[in-house]
């Protein structure tokens, strides 16, 4: 068994899915332009997809008065301050200072534009292919 997705409820999917895939490499894999617009969003390796659609018939959770702890999407990165960099210029903030871990990884958050939290991992050695 694999994992296919994660999904998450959003007040305005278009917008969201189109900032990810102009800032992270990502592609839409399938949408659809009536409700509840879901877009399923895949990395850049085609492993990962995640799911975020615009559903009146769920909560979408406020996560941007939320710790970055409770809800965060992970990217790993070979940059970490030029990525910080980047994203911040494309409408991102900064949510901490960068981590640096005892085994050498590097973590840092941002928030999107919508307040999610982003998290960016610069590991030593990568955890998955």
């Amino acid at each position: 068994m694999r994992l296919e997705h994660i999904a998450f409820n959003v007040a305005d999917s278009g917008a969201l899915a189109a900032w990810y895939v102009a800032n992270f490499d990502m592609k839409i894999v399938r949408s659809f332009d009536e409700p509840p617009y879901i877009h399923f969003l895949s990395d850049s390796a085609g492993k990962s997809l995640i799911e975020i659609y615009s559903n009146p018939l769920g909560e979408v959770i406020d996560y941007g008065a939320q710790h970055a702890v409770v809800f965060h999407l992970a990217f790993t990165v070979d940059d970490i301050e030029a990525e910080r960099q980047r994203l911040v210029a494309a409408g991102a903030a900064l949510d901490g200072d960068i981590d640096h871990r005892a085994n050498g990884d590097k973590l840092a958050f941002l928030r999107d534009p919508w307040g999610y939290a982003i998290q960016l991992a610069q590991r030593v050695q990568q955890m998955i292919d």
